[in-house]
């Protein structure tokens, strides 16, 4: 990969950067490395940092700002600095040197995932870097971030499709599901469609894992448009909380029995008390492996929604040439 961009805040003849990841996708709570090419410009630079953002981009409404419609926007969702390996911290770039800066970044455990077997699930995470010197500042590179899932939510994904179940979409959604332990300011949604043996009952399932570190929270959804269920607004959604570690179900209880379990609680759970159910079950898990989420995604941001989009990925002429 050639260096892409010059850091037009830092002015012509200044630093370029080039961040360039190791191969193959990283897994939610696993760790991504890779280095930060920096060449020198036509003068010495004072490097004052290095940082590594991790973004995403969703569609997300901004009632802050005014609009209560959708947009798009970006959510910084981590920031990393990277250290020089000789100084840690601010170092002196001299004019056309060329250096290089490893690092290795641990992922929150509730990145979402952007494939599943290789496919891509429509997903955009990047890993953004900025480069600050001597007072002025730009994030400047830009390089897609791949994800697989966990096994763990690979045997769910897996068993579901096993069941009949069929993959529809996935998105990101800004904002929190309540009596969770999520952390994160958005989470993923992956919608799938019913088989025939539930098709009567629900139009659609909606999935979104929570990760921590010893178990994984599969929140389903479940949501009809009409029919019995209906308040006299068009449909609804029951919402329906399971826990399971992460290696899987204890006992003789295989991924498909499970979560066929599952699917079921969630659907009677629905039949039996209405629109906006909500459900909790643990599978050989404690609530306070949960709770234990507090804090595990270190260095981690305050949500920060900016409507910067523009060639995140779509259309970018300056990187028509990495």
């Amino acid at each position: 990969m050639v260096f892409k961009r010059l850091l037009g805040s830092l002015g012509v003849g200044g630093p370029r950067v080039d961040t360039v990841l190791d191969p193959g996708a990283a897994r939610p709570g696993g760790t991504l490395s890779g280095r930060v090419r920096l060449a020198g410009g036509t003068s010495d630079h004072d490097v004052e940092h290095v940082v590594l953002e991790l973004v995403a981009r969703m569609e997300t409404e901004h009632p802050e700002h005014g609009e209560h419609g959708d947009g798009e926007g970006v959510v910084v969702f981590g920031r990393h600095t990277v250290g020089h390996p000789a100084t840690g911290g601010a170092f002196r770039l001299a004019a056309g040197e060329e250096t290089s800066l490893p690092f290795t970044v641990t992922l929150p455990w509730e990145t979402p995932a952007t494939e599943l077997d290789g496919r891509p699930l429509g997903i955009v995470l990047g890993v953004r870097t900025e480069l600050a010197v001597a007072g002025a500042r730009d994030r400047g590179d830009l390089d897609p971030l791949t994800v697989a899932p966990l096994p763990a939510q690979e045997a769910v994904l897996e068993a579901l499709g096993g069941l009949g179940f069929g993959f529809r979409s996935a998105d990101l959604q800004y904002g929190r599901i309540g009596g969770t332990g999520q952390r994160l300011p958005f989470h993923q949604e992956i919608e799938l469609t019913p088989p025939p043996r539930y098709a009567h009952q629900v139009d659609e399932i909606e999935l979104t894992f929570l990760a921590v570190p010893g178990a994984l929270e599969v929140v389903l959804e479940a949501d009809k448009r009409g029919g019995p269920f209906a308040d006299g607004r068009g449909g609804h959604d029951a919402l329906s909380r399971f826990t399971v570690p992460h290696e899987g179900p204890a006992g003789p209880h295989d991924w498909s029995a499970l979560v066929d379990g599952w699917i079921q609680e969630l659907v009677e759970h629905r039949a039996s008390y209405g629109s906006h159910a909500v459900y909790g079950h643990e599978s050989g898990v404690g609530a306070a492996v949960l709770a234990g989420a507090a804090g595990i995604a270190g260095g981690m941001v305050a949500a920060e929604v900016v409507d910067e989009v523009g060639d995140f990925f779509e259309g970018d002429s300056d990187d028509g040439e990495g």
